[in-house]
């Protein structure tokens, strides 16, 4: 531990350096808090050693975390053990300097660390790599906070700055999760909580989709203490929560067409002259961009939550030189979603439209023409659930034989399972329409998409509803860790220290799924296989009433929802075929990869005897990481025309493929700190860090997207040869401690990353697929009359003159007499040419920016204020004038944070706001390489506490109580991408400590 009032003179500086197996002398030692030490896995102290009560008291020892660190560390403390200042772990992260969250069904998941995504953090549970597994980005390695409670949590730490001894694969950080254990706090501790929990967010939706309560409960308890002279500790904590909530979204969900260049005769918009250019007010000039919407969609969600944590720790201590420590921690996440929407889909022929000025110009309002009205308006249904289980079993040893030798052994078994949790899949569509549509226009002038349709009267006539296509989709996806690691420390003289470890570990990720797909969007039945009493009238404007220009009255305010089981057996009995209406019980595609690393670290601390005291620690670990990848991928045999604008690719049987990769890096670290005056430090810090890349972008074989469009279709390979990101890491920063409680500090950091690997995507032929588009029948329908958009005409054209030759097949015709149907791509018709998304070691980005900390309480009076600001910077950003694929940071944000409170000996009050500035959250669209920017957010967060008596304490919560919505747009603010309105939710709980 470190000595603050030993200082050593440069001779002996000299013989340690030489102890030291010729390593410089340039190292410092490890301070004794705790809250700044190395990660968990046997620690010399208790995280600290005042016993903390109260926001007062958390601050403050979080204060001193940052204080008495090696390099740059910042974390959250508990008020107590067992109470954490958040209740999710991710919302406490983002009141932290140059720390922002994305946020899924309203609570933090997934963070971003000083405009480093979430893919490039580092989670650690107690010193140790967690799995990944998360259905909602199948293939990332982000860890979801979302599955863990924070009731057993006693410790967030931070860190921004690289060390040897330290976990590679966190660019932006390293964050430790650090749980309670029983020598932590010697002797009884004992509590239980009780919470009821209010979602307003349930209350907006259909009844459909809508759980039939919005208070639900959550529970809590802990037990922790040692017996036998402190030899041997148990502690147990379980917590389990349950919430019902809803969110509404109105999307351009498929993404945007495009861009195009004005001047481009290949874009959907026609040319100065031509028919139908008299319809475009302010059209785009020849060198503006423009892009159109594919769809829009108003889906509103029903989720239902289930999470259950516990953890089993014990300690025991047969002789004073050996502490040893074995846990046990579970955690379940059980979510069950309902959902349905109304969309229109565009097919880009006829139309007018309205558009902004300058480059890229987006549309103010676009109408599609639609003479006849008997163009879909669809509507569909889901329901499905999915559950994570994350389990860790570990064992720790620390042996002292004497005051200069440390030496510990860690090793734990951890998996992160996500799967279905339904009879109908991990995710699920049930399509149903009413064939009534004519001219539509959607109205982009403010944040909500207004859209109109003419000429539609299924809300009056149900009995032109029917079932269209499906989608029933199995996901699985499976992460496992088997780490073992070595640590030692020989303190080296009086204030310097020796720090060496070997390190194992062994990664396996799984990532599997089927689709069981009927491709019939043009109708699957007819509208008498259903009851008129299975559709029921809804509108659409209430769920959106927070959203400027929800209120438009030429608003098409009617859609239909629908019991999602009721209308699937109605549709499987009408089929004839149920199997089509349920997941398949195998898996189409499965994507294996394993990556075994070595690792060893020396490091070496010490303290410089000069006239301003300095700190130091010098260090360097190597790695080296094999990788094997494995895919099982369908081989794809032909494309069937089965709908107006989808063309589903057929499959043979799978098979599996197998490419291999390796990568040794060597990673020097260096801190110091130099006390200026005993409240006043400078700190500097250089390393270098590495980010490994995301399963899917080193996952073997070739995946094709089942839907192939009229322009072609799209899909994606891996490369398991991939290096990981590289950065070169400078930290500085000044730090003053101006009162007990009270702090300042200003940082500047700067990464640049190397070995980026961007997503790109190539045109390929795989399979040499042909398609009837651009074939023989084709342009015979073209030459007929048809135009090259109009689609109905072509296929009518084709069933009714071919039927039952070279591949076509007329099976009927629909309410509007158009033929039903399928037309296969023959030999001599083109082959289709696909997207196909990649991913390669070709870019290099940097970024710096400055990180701004206020801590003040005011003397005695109770109030404080803990303020931050974080402003980051890159040259490399997104250019919206740009067409083609472009690499840029993703995550890349200035945020801030203004936390007031109160507290007193009875009362207790925390007012809370955090905002996040504008990002660029992918480079790809739905569509194609288009940007989605997230909107700039601010939420607001209130709590207030009574404590009773010494046990007893009352709590009430807040969350998002202004119902801030979450808006996403492309290229431009009218280019929406998505846009959601949820709700607030409140929280009152009780606390008895025994």
């Amino acid at each position: 531990m470190h000595y603050p009032n030993t200082r050593q003179k440069l001779i002996s500086l000299a013989v340690a350096g030489a102890c030291a197996a010729a390593l410089p002398a340039l190292a410092q030692q490890e301070p004794a808090a705790a809250a700044a030490a190395a990660p968990r896995a046997g620690e010399d102290v208790p995280v600290q050693s005042v016993v903390v009560t109260g926001l007062r008291a958390s601050l403050f020892s979080s204060m001193n975390l940052k204080r008495n660190s090696d390099g740059i560390v910042d974390g959250i403390v508990a008020e107590d053990i067992g109470k954490f200042p958040d209740t999710n772990l991710a919302e406490s992260l983002q009141r932290i300097s140059g720390v922002s969250i994305d946020r899924a069904i309203g609570e933090g998941s997934k963070i971003t660390v000083r405009g480093i995504g979430p893919d490039f953090n580092m989670v650690l549970l107690n010193g140790r790599q967690m799995p990944t597994s998360n259905l909602g980005d199948l293939n990332g390695r982000a860890f979801d906070f979302a599955n863990l409670a924070s009731e057993a949590i006693s410790q967030l730490q931070v860190y921004k700055t690289s060390r040897a001894e330290t976990a590679t694969g966190g660019i932006g950080a390293t964050i430790n999760v650090m749980t309670a254990r029983p020598f932590d706090r010697p002797g009884l501790h004992a509590s239980v909580g009780v919470k009821g929990v209010y979602d307003s967010s349930n209350d907006n939706l259909p009844g459909d989709v809508k759980a039939s309560n919005s208070a639900t409960p959550e529970l809590s308890g802990l037990y922790s203490n040692t017996f036998a002279d402190n030899t041997f500790g148990v502690a147990l904590t379980g917590s389990y929560q349950e919430r019902h909530l809803g969110y509404n979204t109105a999307a351009v969900s498929n993404g945007w067409k495009g861009p195009y260049l004005g001047s481009s005769g290949a874009g959907p918009l026609p040319q100065p002259g031509a028919p139908g250019s008299e319809r475009i007010t302010n059209r785009p000039g020849p060198n503006d961009l423009y892009s159109l919407p594919q769809n829009l969609n108003y889906n509103f969600n029903g989720v239902k939550r289930q999470r259950t944590n516990a953890q089993l720790t014990l300690q025991y201590k047969p002789a004073e030189t050996l502490t040893t420590t074995l846990d046990y921690t579970y955690s379940e996440n059980k979510i069950q979603t309902k959902r349905n929407d109304i969309s229109a889909w565009f097919n880009f022929g006829d139309s007018s439209s309205a558009w902004t000025g300058g480059s890229p110009s987006s549309p103010l309002s676009y109408t599609e023409i639609l003479p006849g009205a008997n163009s879909d308006i669809a509507m569909g249904a889901a329901d499905f659930a999915t559950r994570t289980q994350n389990k860790s079993l570990g064992f720790n040893a620390v042996w002292k034989p004497s005051n200069t030798l440390r030496f510990e052994f860690d090793t734990h078994h951890s998996s992160a399972t996500s799967g279905a949790d339904s009879p109908f899949g991990s995710s699920n569509t049930l399509g149903t329409a009413s064939f009534s549509r004519g001219n539509t226009t959607v109205d982009f002038s403010k944040d909500f998409p207004v859209l109109s349709i003419q000429g539609a009267d299924f809300v009056s006539d149900a009995k032109r509803q029917q079932v269209t296509g499906s989608v029933f989709t199995n996901q699985y996806m499976r992460g496992e860790v088997d780490q073992h690691q070595i640590k030692g420390g020989w303190k080296v003289l009086d204030a310097s220290e020796l720090k060496f470890g070997l390190n194992y570990s062994k990664v396996d990720n799984r990532s599997a799924f089927s689709n069981n797909q009927r491709d019939t969007w043009g109708g699957a039945t007819k509208p008498s296989d259903y009851p008129s009493s299975v559709w029921h009238p809804q509108n659409v404007r209430p769920y959106f009433d927070q959203i400027s220009g929800s209120g438009n009255p030429a608003l098409f305010n009617q859609f239909y929802t629908f019991n999602f089981d009721q209308v699937r057996q109605l549709a499987a009995a009408a089929s004839g075929q149920p199997a089509l209406y349920l997941p398949k019980s195998t898996f189409d595609n499965d994507a294996r990869t394993g990556e075994k690393t070595k690792a060893a670290f020396v490091q070496f601390n010490t303290d410089w005897d000069t006239a301003l005291p300095i700190r130091t620690a010098i260090g360097v670990r190597y790695e080296k990481t094999d990788v094997v990848s494995t895919a099982l991928v369908p081989a794809a045999t032909g494309i069937n025309w089965g709908s107006q604008n989808e063309l589903p690719i057929t499959f043979g049987d799978p098979t599996f493929t197998t490419l291999t990769g390796a990568y040794h890096h060597l990673l020097p670290s260096f801190d110091s700190d130099i006390e200026l005056t005993a409240n006043q430090k400078l700190r500097f810090s250089l390393g270098e860090t590495i980010g490994r890349p995301r399963y899917d972008q080193i996952q073997g074989g070739q995946t094709l997207d089942r839907l192939v469009r009229v322009d072609g279709g799209t899909g994606s390979q891996g490369n398991p040869a991939l290096k990981p990101v590289k950065s070169k890491n400078l930290d500085l920063s000044y730090e003053w401690y101006y009162g007990k409680q009270n702090f300042f500090s200003i940082g500047y950091f700067r990464k640049n990353l190397d070995n980026y690997a961007g997503q790109t995507q190539i045109d390929a032929t795989p399979f040499n697929l042909h398609t009837p588009v651009g074939g023989a029948f084709w342009n015979e329908a073209l030459a007929n009359g048809c135009g090259k958009a109009d689609t109905t005409c072509i296929r009518n054209f084709i069933l009714r003159k071919y039927n039952g030759r070279n591949g076509v097949t007329m099976t009927g015709t629909d309410g509007n007499n158009n033929a039903t149907g399928s037309i296969v791509g023959q030999p001599g018709d083109p082959v289709a040419h696909f997207r196909i998304n990649s991913f390669s070691n070709q870019k290099k980005a940097s970024l710096d920016g400055v990180e701004l900390n206020l801590q003040h309480m005011f003397g005695d009076s109770g109030y404080g204020v803990s303020t931050n600001y974080t402003y980051v910077n890159s040259g490399l950003k997104y250019d919206d004038n740009k067409l083609g694929e472009q690499f840029a940071l993703v995550g890349l944000s200035n945020s801030a944070n203004v936390v007031g409170i109160y507290e007193d000996r009875k009362f207790n009050a925390r007012l809370a706001y955090n905002w996040r500035g504008k990002f660029l959250s992918s480079t790809f669209d739905g569509s194609g390489p288009n940007p989605q920017y997230v909107e700039a957010y601010g939420q607001v967060d209130v709590s207030l506490g009574y404590q009773f008596n010494e046990r007893l304490s009352f709590q009430l919560e807040g969350i998002n109580v202004t119902n801030q919505i979450q808006r996403v747009h492309s290229r431009t603010t009218q280019q929406l991408e998505s846009v959601t309105q949820a709700g607030p939710r409140y929280m009152i709980g009780a606390r008895y400590k025994f």
